[in-house]
């Protein structure tokens, strides 16, 4: 993604372009992939399709709307979109302005010219890997509870966790709202005595889910953290620190958003997730 002087992004190259569109070697010198002669390149070798289609002729032209990838991993080629990845600390609601007062994602969000909005929630007692656009589309896809974009989460739990409990938490439990099963559950070690870390990675989105199900099988959580969000790794992100995606980051996201066009039918049709779920 480009961006201006100041850092925000620059307007998107498809401002001026005809009815007919921009050429695609040009739009994607715009979103950064590579320089025009290069991107020429790669057309011609066939590594660039449109809305799945693979294009060898330079001149194709594209709008905004096309979707475009290259060896597979999409691009965006709206350059006024932005992604940011955001470390929420303990604390802050998942909301860009709380009706209560409490600390929310303004103080982040404050900076940026774009209006932009958390794709998902974490309860404020959770912290870790949130991501914040103003891409709608991509946010209302994610969201979307039929999607089930794999989490990652580290949970400082009480009591010792048992091999016989992370096997129940992989086979299936039952929740007053139904069942549930983790995809995988890791045994981390245990940070003090009476308490363990677990890794707990699913793709559900229903409310608390972490947190319930650990407590169903008594390992009520002290500590909960999202790690991973599909694609995406807090990595080394301290705690109220955001940064924007990088190229790659941003490559895998679109292309996960963009992977099942029947769910993104869905999500179209059905509006965007619940805005008021807790996923955690």
């Amino acid at each position: 993604m480009t961006s201006g002087d100041d850092g925000s992004p620059s307007g998107s190259t498809f401002g001026s372009a005809s009815s007919d569109g921009e050429r695609l070697q040009k739009v994607m010198a715009a979103a950064g992939v590579a320089s025009r002669r290069v991107s020429e390149d790669l057309i011609a070798q066939g590594r660039v399709s449109v809305n799945g289609e693979v294009v060898t002729e330079p001149g194709r032209r594209v709008h905004q709307s096309d979707l475009v990838s290259v060896d597979g991993t999409a691009i965006q080629l709206d350059t006024t979109r932005r992604y940011l990845m955001l470390n929420k600390p303990v604390g802050i609601v998942s909301s860009l302005a709380d009706e209560n007062g409490r600390p929310d994602l303004s103080r982040y969000t404050s900076r940026y010219e774009e209006r932009l909005f958390n794709v998902g929630r974490l309860d404020a007692q959770t912290s870790g890997l949130l991501v914040l656009t103003n891409d709608g589309e991509l946010a209302h896809v994610l969201a979307h509870p039929s999607f089930g974009v794999t989490k990652t989460y580290i949970a400082k739990v009480q009591g010792d966790v048992s091999a016989a409990t992370v096997r129940k938490l992989t086979t299936g439990i039952e929740l007053d709202d139904g069942p549930i099963a983790a995809d995988t559950v890791r045994l981390l070690g245990k940070p003090s005595r009476g308490q363990s870390m677990v890794e707990v990675e699913l793709h559900s989105g229903r409310n608390r889910i972490v947190r319930r199900m650990l407590n169903a099988v008594g390992h009520p959580v002290v500590e909960l953290v999202r790690r991973q969000f599909g694609p995406l790794h807090l990595g080394s992100l301290g705690a109220g620190q955001i940064r924007d995606l990088t190229k790659v980051e941003l490559g895998q996201l679109l292309t996960l958003s963009r992977r099942d066009g029947a769910v993104r039918n869905d999500a179209a049709t059905d509006g965007a997730a619940d805005p008021e779920r807790d996923d955690r």
